[in-house]
């Protein structure tokens, strides 16, 4: 099975990769064929991904979602399934322009990462393992969407609303839209990853809650969504600085993610 899940795991990078230099086509040469070739690239890709991570599953008896590089890999599935919902839904291919770059360099980052299957510590072997990590991987999946999002509707003003741009890259409206659904998606997950993360550290430590850095981190990031959220509905925040505003929370959570693991040490290591 660890065998299958390496092969399953590389074809998916490189199908990751190939469909974003699709996407770049599409929307170097603006031909649609080229989109629906690029979707569906991606769309194979993350079925082989998902194969390789119930491989990895199957050959180490547990969930995938234990160390870094499953984690990362993950995470890079998570950024896909996401993607690919907005895409379709809102016939918008060239969010994959912009999102096949970032999905690659989680898996590539995913890629460097260890392998190595180890017996897990006594706090890991819990049910609340696959509940408090799968709803992280959405919910931080979602978050990039709306970065991603946000970051075309700064641009969006610079690009003409006849042609090619204005036929396949929504006006600002609806991008501020199509951003603030997928913020809502990411926090309605966030939450249940911090209230189940909560309940698993009062059964494997007695304490619901114990101020390590991950959980610190966690919890700063949903109050920039939360704020977010209550701008919007409050105060009217939309526009600039409402994207601004997205693209720093995702900040966030890569520093959650990444910087956390790598320079403030906690129970959370692990992964």
């Amino acid at each position: 099975m660890l065998a299958a899940e390496n092969v399953l795991f590389t074809v998916a990078m490189c199908l990751y990769f190939a469909a974003m230099i699709f996407y770049f086509l599409f929307t170097a040469l603006k031909k649609e064929k080229l989109s629906r070739i690029a979707i569906g690239v991606q769309a194979l890709a993350f079925l082989l991904h998902t194969a390789a991570l119930v491989c990895r599953g199957i050959g180490a008896g547990r969930l995938p979602l234990t160390n870094q590089y499953e984690f990362a890999a993950s995470f890079a599935w998570g950024l896909c399934l996401v993607s690919l919902i907005f895409i379709l839904k809102f016939r918008f291919p060239v969010l994959g322009a912009f999102l096949t770059p970032l999905i690659f360099l989680v898996i590539g980052y995913a890629a460097m990462q260890s392998r190595e299957i180890k017996d897990l510590m006594p706090s890991l072997r819990s049910n609340w393992l696959g509940f408090h990590v799968s709803t992280a991987i959405i919910a931080y999946g979602s978050f990039g969407v709306s970065a991603v999002v946000s970051a075309i509707f700064l641009f969006r003003s610079r690009m003409k609303d006849e042609g090619f741009w204005g036929q396949h890259v929504p006006n600002r409206e609806k991008l501020d839209l199509i951003s603030y659904r997928s913020v809502c998606l990411g926090l309605l997950f966030l939450t249940f990853t911090i209230l189940t993360g909560a309940i698993w550290a009062e059964r494997a430590w007695g304490s619901y809650w114990s101020w390590d850095p991950k959980e610190t981190w966690s919890l700063i990031t949903w109050i920039i969504y939360a704020v977010y959220l209550h701008l919007r509905f409050n105060r009217g925040w939309r526009g600039r600085s409402a994207a601004i505003f997205a693209v720093i929370g995702f900040a966030c959570v890569l520093f959650t993610y990444v910087g956390v693991n790598t320079l403030l040490p906690g129970v959370h290591s692990y992964k």
